[in-house]
C-alpha cells in the first residue's frame, strides 16, 4: 500500500529544509503503512564485525604458527608453567584464549625466533590494542563512526602484509602492534555503531554478533592453521580486513551520530537504509533527539565521573569486564588436553583447540538467539553460578590429582565441567559485556566511557595473562582454580544486586535507573 501525496512528507520539509526532496525520505503516515525491516541492520553489524572477525584470526594466529617459527619447533613458548599439551602460550580476549598447539606444518627455516621473541610477538597484539582504545572514541566522536571503522581497518590490511612478507623478527613486531592498534578500536568503535543504528527489539542479538564473530575467525585459525604454512594463513586472513573495507564504503554512518551533528535529512536517510523505506523516521528521529537533548553537547571525561548515570554506566561495564577476564577461562583453556586426556581421549592438542572453538561458536550463537529472549541478568546470573560451581569441582579434581589420590575413575568429571563451563561462559559473560557497554551510555559520553572500558578490558588480558603463570607455580592447579571460582561467586552477587534487565528498554529508561530517579 502506497501513501497518497497529500500525506507523503519528509523530515526534512517539515524542518522547512527545502534542499531536500529525496523520495527516501517520505514517511507514509497512513494507518498499516508504516513498518520496519530488520534484514539490512543485520548485514551492517555483520560487516561492521568482520572487525571482530579480523581480531579473533590475530588472536589465535600465534597458536599454530609459533611453533613453526620457533628456532626449537618443540620448544614451550610464552608460558612459564610445566608443560601440559607441547608448545602452549596463553592469551585472551573476552571468551577467547590461544593455545599454542603442535602443528604439522614444519618450520620452513625462514624465521627462527627466541622463546624472548615469541614471547613479544604475542604481547605486543595487548600493548597495542591499549593504546589504540582511547584515541578511537574521541575519533569516533571527531569524524563518526563509519570513517573511523574505514580509518582503523587500515592498521589490519598493513598489519597482514607486514606479517605475510616478514623476513626478520622486527616486521613481525611491527605487524603484531599494528594489528593490537586496529584490535583494539574495533572492539570500541564495533559495539558503538552497532548500539547506534539497532532497534530495540534486536539490540541485544545484534550487540552479541561482536563476540560470535570473534569466535568465528579464531575457529578459522585454528583449523586452517593445521592444514597450511604459516605465510599461506597470514594470506588468507589479510581477506578479512579488506572485505571489511568494502563492506564499510556500503554502509551508512549511525542516525545518533548524524543527529549529533544536526544533519537531521542525513539522519532520516541512514535510517530509511537500515529500517526500510517504510519505518516511521520522524518517530525515530525524535527519540534519538529526546536523548540528545538529555546529554550534555559538550561532555568532557570529567562528566564520566561527575554524571551519576554515567559513573554508574562506567562502574558497571568495566566491572563485567573484570568478571569477564577473572572467569578462569585461562585456567580451563590451558588444561584442556590435560582434561581431555583424563577423560581417556587421544585427541591431539589441535583437535582439542578445534573441538573448544567449535563449541564456543555453537554456544555463543546460542546467546545471540536467547539474549533478547531471557535477557542479560538471567544468563549472567546463571553464566557465573554454573561457572563458580565448575571451577570449584575442577579445583577439588586437580587437588587430589596432585595429592597423588586414584583419579582415574572420576575422569570424565572435569571433562563435563570443562563442557558446561565453556558453555556456560560463551552464552553470560562472553558475550553479554560487549553488549552491555554498547547500553549504559548517552551519545555525549559513550565514545570516552567505551574507551576506558576496553582500555580496562586489555589491562585485565596483561594481568590475567602475566599472573597466571605465577599462580600455577607457586598456588598449584587445586588453588588457581579455586581463586577464579572465588571471582565468579563475587561475580554473581555483584550481577544480582547491582544490575537491572536491560532487555527491551530504552536508553532514557536505562539512563533513569542508573541515576535513581
Amino acid at each position: 500500500m502506497v501513501a497518497s501525496e497529500d500525506i507523503k512528507k519528509t523530515v526534512s520539509q517539515e524542518d522547512t529544509d527545502v534542499t531536500s526532496h529525496n523520495p527516501m525520505l517520505y514517511d507514509p503516515l497512513q494507518d498499516g503503512v508504516v513498518k520496519t525491516s530488520k534484514t539490512r541492520q543485520y548485514l551492517a553489524a555483520l560487516i561492521i564485525c568482520l572487525g571482530a572477525v579480523a581480531a579473533g584470526t590475530a588472536l589465535a594466529w600465534t597458536s599454530p604458527v609459533l611453533p613453526q617459527i620457533s628456532i626449537n619447533v618443540n620448544a614451550t613458548t610464552a608460558v612459564n608453567v610445566p608443560p601440559l599439551t607441547g608448545n602452549e602460550t596463553n592469551f585472551t580476549l573476552s571468551n577467547v584464549t590461544t593455545a599454542a598447539t603442535p602443528t604439522s606444518q614444519p618450520n620452513d627455516g625462514r624465521l627462527q625466533l627466541t622463546v624472548g621473541q615469541q614471547s613479544w610477538i604475542s604481547s605486543l597484539l595487548a600493548i597495542g590494542a591499549f593504546l589504540g582504545a582511547l584515541p578511537t572514541g574521541y575519533i569516533a566522536d571527531a569524524i563518526g563512526r563509519r570513517y573511523t571503522a574505514l580509518a582503523m581497518d587500515v592498521p589490519f590490511i598493513l598489519a597482514w602484509l607486514s606479517i605475510s612478507f616478514a623476513n626478520s623478527a622486527g616486521w613481525l613486531y611491527f605487524g603484531r602492534f599494528l594489528i593490537g592498534i586496529a584490535t583494539g578500536s574495533f572492539c570500541v568503535v564495533a559495539p558503538m555503531y552497532i548500539s547506534e543504528i539497532a532497534e530495540t527489539s534486536i539490540r541485544g542479538t545484534l550487540g552479541t554478533l561482536f563476540q560470535l564473530l570473534l569466535t568465528v575467525g579464531i575457529l578459522f585459525v585454528y583449523i586452517m592453521g593445521s592444514l597450511v604454512s604459516w605465510t599461506t594463513l597470514s594470506m588468507m586472513c589479510l581477506v578479512v580486513p579488506i572485505v571489511l573495507f568494502a563492506g564499510m564504503l556500503m554502509l551508512p554512518e549511525t542516525p545518533v551520530y548524524l543527529l549529533k551533528k544536526g544533519r537531521r535529512a542525513d539522519t532520516a536517510l541512514s535510517l530509511k537504509w537500515l529500517w526500510g523505506k517504510y519505518c516511521d523516521s520522524r518517530s525515530a528521529i525524535q527519540v534519538i533527539q529526546n536523548d540528545l537533548d538529555q546529554a550534555n553537547a559538550d561532555a568532557s571525561i570529567l562528566d564520566l565521573f561527575s554524571n551519576r548515570g554515567a559513573r554508574n554506566g562506567l562502574i558497571i561495564s568495566m566491572m563485567l569486564m573484570f568478571f569477564q577476564q577473572f572467569s578462569g577461562i585461562n585456567a580451563v583453556i590451558f588444561y584442556t588436553q590435560s582434561i581431555f586426556e583424563s577423560a581417556g581421549s587421544s585427541l591431539s592438542a589441535s583437535v582439542s583447540s578445534i573441538i573448544v572453538g567449535v563449541v564456543q561458536v555453537i554456544m555463543t550463537l546460542t546467546s545471540s538467539l536467547l539474549i533478547d529472549r531471557a535477557g542479560r541478568k538471567i544468563l549472567l546470573l546463571f553464566s557465573s553460578t554454573v561457572m563458580t560451581i565448575c571451577l570449584a569441582i575442577l579445583g577439588a579434581y586437580f587437588d587430589m590429582k596432585e595429592s597423588g589420590k586414584d583419579v582415574s575413575h572420576i575422569g570424565w568429571l572435569p571433562l563435563l565441567c570443562m563442557v558446561l563451563f565453556i558453555i556456560t561462559f560463551s552464552v553470560g559473560y562472553g558475550p553479554i559485556p560487549w553488549l552491555m557497554m554498547g547500553e549504559l551510555f548517552m551519545p555525549d559520553v559513550k565514545a570516552t566511557a567505551v574507551s576506558l572500558t576496553v582500555m580496562v578490558n586489555w589491562l585485565c588480558v596483561f594481568v590475567v595473562t602475566k599472573c597466571f603463570g605465577v599462580m600455577i607455580n607457586d598456588w598449584g592447579s587445586d588453588m588457581t582454580f579455586w581463586f577464579f571460582a572465588c571471582c565468579m561467586a563475587l561475580a554473581t552477587v555483584y550481577v544480582a544486586l547491582a544490575l537491572v534487565e536491560t532487555k527491551g528498554k530504552s536508553s532514557s529508561q536505562i539512563q533513569t535507573w542508573l541515576s535513581g530517579r
